[in-house]
């Protein structure tokens, strides 16, 4: 496997990157809310249903072309 020529480029310029790490954000958050019960008015799976809708974004994202993104 051998990495692309602008790998740093479409790390941290890719929607499809920063929808990823928003999804991820999001998981974790769904994760620690049973320990939040109650403490934080938000309706329950919020930030689950959050995760699914960042990882559908990042999915789209991937298949669109981006024009922050130029061949080096």
């Amino acid at each position: 496997m051998k990495l692309i020529p602008n790998w740093w480029a479409v790390l941290t310029r890719a929607w499809s990157n920063r929808f990823a790490a928003v999804a991820v954000l999001f998981g974790g958050i769904d994760a620690a809310t049973p320990y939040l019960y109650g403490v934080l008015p938000i309706p329950d799976r919020l930030f689950a249903l959050l995760a699914a809708v960042a990882s559908m974004a990042a999915i789209v994202a991937r298949h669109l072309p981006q024009g922050n993104l130029k061949d080096e």
